[in-house]
């Protein structure tokens, strides 16, 4: 039997699965860094021969990072938030959580959709000057990955709240439905 809350679960499998995946791309990306940093230090030390740019992509790479799991995290409910304040007022005012919980899932869609808004001219003007990063001559990292991947992190945290939405008014429903058999 299909339940109103499998239903919504199965309709938004796509982006649990990009999200996902770009949280697996973040966490390789994380290991590539930590095997650059690591050589880095080794050839600095043991040979005085520092890795070229290495600080600089590291310092690039920590902003992609978390904007690639972002989607993942958001969608997983592992986003800071005041929950012990939410439980605080569930327990006066029973339904008013599942308000708060969906206010919660919207402010939080348009902060992120006004990030990836406010981002996106920048991704555009880096893509079209071409910028880069680094010393030219000795290391050019191109900005505009980067910068693309702060907006794709952004659309994909604002979409997760966003699809969190049905999720949340489903067991809702469902848990109305389970207090009112009791």
């Amino acid at each position: 039997m299909s339940t109103p809350h499998s239903t919504a679960l199965r309709g938004i499998s796509w982006f649990v699965r990009l999200a996902n995946l770009l949280a697996a791309l973040g966490t390789f990306w994380i290991f590539i860094l930590m095997g650059l940093v690591v050589a880095d230090v080794a050839g600095r030390n043991l040979f005085d021969m520092p890795l070229t740019g290495v600080a600089e992509f590291a310092g690039l790479s920590v902003a992609a990072i978390v904007f690639l799991q972002l989607g993942t995290g958001v969608y997983g409910g592992r986003m800071t938030r005041a929950g012990f304040l939410v439980d605080i007022i569930e327990r006066v005012f029973p339904r008013v959580r599942l308000a708060l919980e969906v206010l919660y899932m919207l402010v939080g869609c348009v902060i992120f959709a006004l990030l990836a808004y406010v981002a996106w001219p920048e991704l555009v003007q880096s893509w079209q000057s071409n910028e880069f990063y680094g010393v030219r001559g000795l290391y050019m990292i191109p900005g505009w990955p980067f910068r693309a991947l702060v907006v794709i992190g952004a659309a994909m945290a604002s979409l997760a709240y966003l699809l969190k939405v049905p999720v949340l008014l489903c067991r809702g429903l469902v848990e109305q439905e389970g207090r009112r058999d009791e």
